[in-house]
């Protein structure tokens, strides 16, 4: 592994304004004529209130806070793109941003330090949490802020029936052990659905939803994997049968794998996870299959892709929240195992295994 870059908010900082954070860049320059994006209003209000230390989180998670305040369309929905003008543009509400959006204000709800956001947060997620979508992506992304906020309170009601709901309409790995994954073809931001499986199934004490999960995310890491390196799903996805490698890869695969992986290191205890979450920071640093560095060490940005020839240079929203949010991931990966080795080591020379082999399902912090 790499020495991990340090997670910074500079960036981010670069891209954002007093409206919001502008969804595109010409290289590190934001471009400002495209506007803005709901769904990076949510992941920058979680990623912020994960780096709070960070000299500009509080008014990058302010930023992103007022930005779905005034998304909100004032039931369960969210508007999606602010155009440079600051008008709506007339997109009908989005599922996607709507989960997005709630993941980030659930995220503040549970952890924000800073008490104007973090209340704000918890009404709007009560507010907007009624919310219900056929998209397994928009109901993963809704659940991860449920679970967050019923962290904090376990007695919330609009989280606890997000919650149920979801637990009965998430997907579960299909039959075929050749193509477990329920879908035909793997797309988008793939691992957001075990991760919100194991979360669900943890914070419910429902085994057969958690074991489901970390099933389906194990089988992820395996087929997004090239040799020793992960190899990630491109923009046109992948179906049983496609080869590898194939292109554009997107900088949102390695966030959302090592988010799930983490997640499942945390409530397992088995290392292995965190090799897995360690492997796809390293994908940012050259691990990869073009061995191209995906990010701007100079600005602290995050690359737009990995094409078939070469990065994308461009370090627009998205790509520099999965940058930044996977280094942090990493960090708290390494930090859980050296909390826990001693422990584990001792575990391990009780059973007289490895301690990596017997999982064991449990809640716990990092």
């Amino acid at each position: 592994m790499t020495t991990l870059p340090a997670p910074s908010l500079g960036h981010l900082e670069r891209l954002s304004d007093d409206v919001g954070i502008i969804e595109h860049a010409r290289y590190s320059q934001p471009r400002g004529d495209v506007g803005y994006c709901t769904d990076d209003a949510g992941r920058l209000l979680a990623v912020a209130c994960g780096l709070a230390a960070d000299p500009a989180a509080h008014r990058l998670a302010a930023v992103a806070l007022r930005f779905l305040s005034r998304a909100h369309d004032g039931g369960t929905g969210f508007r999606l793109r602010l155009g440079p003008d600051r008008r709506w543009r007339d997109d009908p509400p989005s599922d996607d941003a709507t989960g997005r959006a709630l993941f980030g204000l659930g995220t503040a709800a549970a952890s924000a330090p800073w008490p104007e956001v973090r209340d704000v947060a918890r009404n709007l997620f009560g507010r907007a949490a009624g919310f219900r979508s056929p998209y397994p992506r928009a109901t993963a992304y809704a659940a991860l802020g449920a679970v967050a906020v019923l962290g904090v309170a376990p007695k919330d009601h609009s989280a606890t029936e997000l919650l149920a709901d979801a637990a009965a309409v998430l997907p579960r790995a299909r039959g075929d052990p050749e193509w477990p994954w329920p879908e035909p073809r793997l797309s988008y931001a793939n691992a957001v659905i075990p991760e919100a499986l194991i979360a669900v199934g943890d914070a419910l004490g429902e085994h057969e939803i958690f074991q489901a999960g970390l099933a389906l995310l194990g089988w992820l890491c395996a087929v997004e994997r090239r040799s020793s390196w992960f190899s990630f799903t491109p923009v046109g996805g992948r179906g049983p049968g496609d080869h590898k490698p194939a292109f554009d890869q997107q900088p949102i695969e390695a966030w959302s794998l090592a988010s799930a992986c983490d997640r499942a290191l945390v409530v397992t205890g088995e290392l292995h996870w965190g090799r897995e979450v360690l492997r796809a920071a390293d994908w940012f640093c050259g691990a990869n299959d073009l061995g191209a560095v995906m990010f701007d060490a100079k600005t602290g940005g995050g690359y737009d892709g990995l094409g078939a020839s070469r990065a994308n240079r461009n370090e627009g929203a998205e790509s520099t929240l999965a940058f930044v949010a996977t280094m942090r991931e990493a960090r708290l990966a390494l930090r859980w195992v050296q909390a826990h080795a001693s422990s584990l080591a001792s575990a391990s020379s009780r059973r007289g295994t490895d301690a990596t082999a017997a999982p064991t399902w449990r809640s716990a912090a990092p």
